[in-house]
Order: structure tokens, then C-alpha cells, then sequence
């Protein structure tokens, strides 16, 4: 799979052919001795050769080698940022890239790869571009330039691979149709089809990245998305394969060292990014993969075709790489994960269209940043205006429940319990206050009692410590008074060191709602009072 994948991907990213092989060997190389997955298999893929292609094609080059080199080069900053992050341990930082803009991402950048190759399919010529509505006008302007030889030549590959995958799993599909295709335009001198072409034959030179002359800026930025988009593919993977084998553990900042190292190496060898291929992953974890020494052989098998077998491939038509890729991203659009969406989560549902709609007419960059944005506001906005629930006593039962959910609850005049449903701190503090300010308006001038349930609350920060005084304050002038039950440890301890805690008095603080309400109603609660009261003053 990966000699035939690692050519089209190549020609994805805009270089020629045999730089997808140079990318499969380095790598896998580091890869192996270095990460804690025992089947992934690392090497270029589909969606980091399309973010390659949609960031160089927007820089200026003197000479066309000049995109070359600065591929190369892109590689060793992508594994320089990865290594540094593995590093400083910043594995956690690819949990900003939300499930719905993963998604929405790899369903728009799928459907630009695949559409980028129907010019393959087709037997056209047209320029390379990221946006769908460039790559429509450009296909209708350009359909009367049709190869049909091309296009029987695509398609049968396509209905071959599609028949082999369904019905002969086991048998390598792409590299049946490699040599099926080359067979055909061989034997048939198909000289109207476009095709591979000579590939130099021998192993990857070893150079030193040049960053002279070079748009440094611009292909950072450039890295930094390669960076995280490639290891949060690879981890997302190999978290997978770990759960189906079960019998290793993947360390992320491991993984980032692992990744980094291998793009780095790789780029003294001509390689350009690289990361864990899902497809060939599969592959190898269903084909009975235990240990990395598969990619120590599948990085031997491919240098030995550079050295020995390259001119086989002179005959290979684009259109056979074009129906591998096609076939190979239609996998990677998913139709569930929105459907499922819809039902459940509808804001999420919203963001995976946004992050979808400007990665198809906008651009790659622009839909994986634009998502990450997206992403990292709707977690601010849901930060800043949590859930926040009023509880009542369920007749019958000392629990205490949200109103909005239970209808046979026992409303009180004189106090009112509420629930804070996530952490306290500055960005929430404005919500906070007015929220159970309006609610202090509502139960009018018979309230005596403020209940803060602070279950939920795993984190007070120092302004919300300034907040509080505060706010307690203004509840006293109003002759309200303010227990708090159910804080966990960390928070009573800031609340102690503080000064709170004094300030309302230790005996204000509960284990849970039904020992505050009982206090308050003059009923015993010695026990648990104690109880908590140790802890506190601990």
C-alpha cells in the first residue's frame, strides 16, 4: 500500500512522485526505535500533502526547485515544534481541536483531495487550487478537453479497488492496480495518457536544510498547523490501536518526540511532513502486526524499490493514482458524526458546518484555523455562561433537585438553594452575580437563606475570592445569609487561606444541602458539622 499511496500522496502535495517514497523511509526508521505505538504506520498522507500544497502554493518561488527545498525544509520545522512540544510536555494541547472541527476539516480537506484528482481521472490539464469553486469552474471550463482513454483507464480503477476491497480484503488493492495499470499502458503503448514518468532510481541524498532566501515567517506559520493537524491524526490513531490490540500504552509527549524526531531525520534525507497513514495503520494491525519491526521492513522493501525498481513505474498513468486517492479519501468524510450531532447537540452540530463550509470555499488554512478558533470561543462562551440550576426539595425525600426538571417539588419564600455547575474564576463572575442577584429579586423580601451548592465547583481563583466577600457582603446588608455545602477540598482549602472562611464563619459550611437546611432550621447536624468543620480548619 505504501509504495502506491506514497507516489499519489506526493503528487497531492505538489512534488514529484519519488519524494512520497523518501518520505517512507527516515521516518518509519526514527519512528520505530522512538514511539510507544507498536502498529502505526508512519509516512505520508493525503491531508498533510493537501495542507503542504494549500501553504506553498500561496508563497512566490524564483525556480520551480525552490518549492522543493522549501517542502523539505517545512518538514524539518514541523518535527522541530513537535520535538520541542514532546519536550515540554504540550501533548494536551491537540485536545483544543474539538471532535466536531476534526470532523468538519477531514470531510471538506477529503473532499478537495478527491476533487483535485478527477483532473488525474479525467486527463486534463488544469492549475492546482484549494477551493471547490475553482476546481468546478476549472473542471467545466476544461471539460472538452476529456482523455477518455484517461477516463476509462480511472474509472475501471476505481470499480477494480472498490470490488477488491469489498470482496478480497486481504489481497494489497493499490498495488494490484498499480500493476495492473502499468501492464495496460505498457502492453497497449498508451502514449495519449499521462504517466509517471522516469524516476530517479537510487537512495535519498543526505543534505542540510538551507533556510536562506526561504519565507521563514511564512513557512512557520505553515509548520505550526502541520504540527498539530499531523499528531493529532497520528495520537487519535494510535489511541485507537491501542485499544484494539490492548496489549501496549501510547504516550502522547513520547509520541510528539517520536513524530518530531522523524520529520526532522527525514528532512536531512529529502522527506517532507510525515505522520500516521490511517488506511496503512489498519493494515497493519489487521495483518497481525505486534511490534514497530513492521516498519523497519516496510522501510527496507521501499528502499530496495528505489534502488532496483523504480523504472517499472515509468509506465504508471496518474489516472491509477488519481482512483487510489479518490478511493483512499472517501473514507475520511463523515456522514454519522453530524447526523448524530443533530439529535443531540445542535452548537456542535454548527461549528463542524462552519469549520466544512470554510475549509470547502475558503481554504485549508482558513478551515483548520478558523475551526481551532471556533473551537477554543465556544469553550470561552460556555466558560463564561455555565449551567447554573435552582434545586427544591422532591416531596417526600430529603433531595434536593433542579426545579426546571422535577414538578413535584417544595418551594420555600425564605431560602433558595442553587447549583454552580463548573469552576470559579474570572471569566464567569459577572454571570455568577447577576444570575443569583435576579433570582434574589424574584424570591422578593421573605428570602433569608442563599444555599450555594458547590458541588460542582472544582476551582476558585482569586478574583472570585474578591467576588465573594464582596458579594457576601451584600447579602448581609440585605439580612440574607450564605452557607455553602458540599465544597470539595482544594476549593475549602482557598477559601480558608483566604479569609473567607472566617469571615462567614466555619459553621456556614455543610456537607451537602439537607445538613444546611436542617441547620438553618434549627434541627440537629452535629455530626456531619464536626465532621466538616476538622476538615476545614485542617
Amino acid at each position: 500500500m505504501l509504495i502506491p499511496q506514497g507516489m499519489a500522496y506526493a503528487l497531492i502535495a505538489g512534488l514529484p512522485a519519488e519524494y512520497g517514497l523518501y518520505a517512507a523511509i527516515a521516518p518509519q526508521l526514527v519512528y520505530a526505535l522512538l514511539g510507544t505505538s507498536w502498529q502505526l504506520a508512519v509516512g505520508p498522507v493525503a491531508l498533510d500533502s493537501l495542507i503542504v500544497a494549500s501553504g506553498l502554493s500561496m508563497m512566490e518561488f524564483t525556480e520551480p526547485s525552490s518549492y522543493i527545498f522549501m517542502a523539505i525544509a517545512l518538514a524539518f520545522l514541523v518535527g522541530a515544534i513537535q520535538f520541542v512540544m514532546g519536550l515540554l510536555r504540550l501533548g494536551f494541547v491537540v485536545n483544543f481541536l474539538s471532535r466536531p472541527v476534526i470532523s468538519g476539516f477531514t470531510s471538506g480537506a477529503a473532499i478537495i483531495i478527491g476533487m483535485n484528482q478527477v483532473k488525474h481521472i479525467l486527463g486534463i490539464e488544469i492549475p492546482r487550487t484549494n477551493e471547490l469553486s475553482d476546481l468546478l469552474i476549472q473542471l467545466v471550463k476544461h471539460a472538452h478537453e476529456v482523455n477518455w482513454f484517461a477516463f476509462l483507464v480511472g474509472g475501471a480503477g476505481i470499480l477494480i479497488y472498490l470490488m477488491l476491497k469489498r470482496y478480497f480484503k486481504y489481497v494489497p488493492a493499490a498495488l494490484v492496480l498499480v500493476v495492473l495499470g502499468i501492464l495496460l499502458v505498457w502492453s497497449l503503448n498508451l502514449k495519449t495518457i499521462n504517466i509517471v514518468g522516469e524516476i530517479p532510481a537510487g537512495l535519498p541524498d543526505f543534505r542540510w536544510i538551507n533556510f536562506n532566501n526561504m519565507p521563514f515567517n511564512s513557512l512557520f506559520q505553515l509548520a505550526i498547523t502541520l504540527a498539530l493537524v499531523g499528531f493529532m491524526e497520528a495520537i487519535s490513531l494510535a489511541k485507537i490501536l491501542q485499544e484494539k490490540s490492548n496489549d501496549h500504552e501510547v504516550n502522547a509527549n513520547q509520541e510528539l518526540i517520536a513524530l518530531g524526531a522523524g520529520n526532522m531525520v527525514g528532512s536531512l534525507f529529502q522527506a517532507y511532513p510525515t505522520t500516521g497513514g490511517f488506511s496503512r495503520s489498519m493494515v497493519n494491525h489487521s495483518s497481525g502486526a505486534k511490534t514497530p519491526l513492521t516498519l523497519l521492513v516496510s522501510a527496507a522493501v521501499v528502499a530496495a524499490t528505489l534502488i532496483w525498481l523504480t523504472p517499472m513505474f515509468y509506465f504508471l498513468p496518474k489516472a491509477i493514482l488519481g482512483a487510489i486517492i479518490i478511493v483512499a479519501v472517501v473514507g475520511l468524510v463523515d456522514f454519522k458524526f453530524p447526523l448524530s450531532l443533530w439529535k443531540y447537540k445542535r452548537a456542535d452540530l454548527a461549528m463542524l458546518l462552519l469549520t466544512f463550509g470554510l475549509t470547502l470555499f475558503v481554504g485549508i488554512m482558513e478551515g483548520i484555523c478558523g475551526g481551532m478558533l471556533l473551537s477554543l470561543g465556544l469553550m470561552i462562551y460556555r466558560s463564561a455562561k455555565p449551567h447554573i440550576a435552582v434545586l427544591e426539595r422532591v416531596k417526600g425525600t430529603p433531595f434536593y433537585k433542579n426545579v426546571d426538571r422535577f414538578n413535584d417539588t417544595v418551594s420555600r419564600e425564605d431560602l433558595v438553594v442553587v447549583r454552580f455547575d463548573a469552576q470559579l474564576y474570572f471569566a464567569n463572575l459577572s454571570y455568577f452575580q447577576s444570575t443569583l442577584r435576579s433570582i434574589i429579586k424574584d424570591k422578593g423580601e421573605k428570602l433569608k437563606l442563599i444555599v450555594l451548592n458547590a458541588e460542582a465547583i472544582n476551582f476558585v481563583d482569586s478574583s472570585a475570592l474578591v467576588m465573594l466577600n464582596g458579594f457576601y457582603g451584600e447579602l448581609r446588608r440585605q439580612g440574607i445569609d450564605l452557607f455553602i455545602c458540599g465544597a470539595i477540598g482544594p476549593v475549602r482549602d482557598v477559601m480558608h487561606k483566604s479569609g473567607f472562611t472566617e469571615r462567614v464563619g466555619s459553621e456556614a459550611f455543610f456537607v451537602d444541602v439537607n445538613d444546611a437546611v436542617r441547620f438553618y432550621e434549627g434541627q440537629p447536624v452535629v455530626k456531619a458539622y464536626q465532621q466538616l468543620s476538622s476538615q476545614v480548619n485542617s
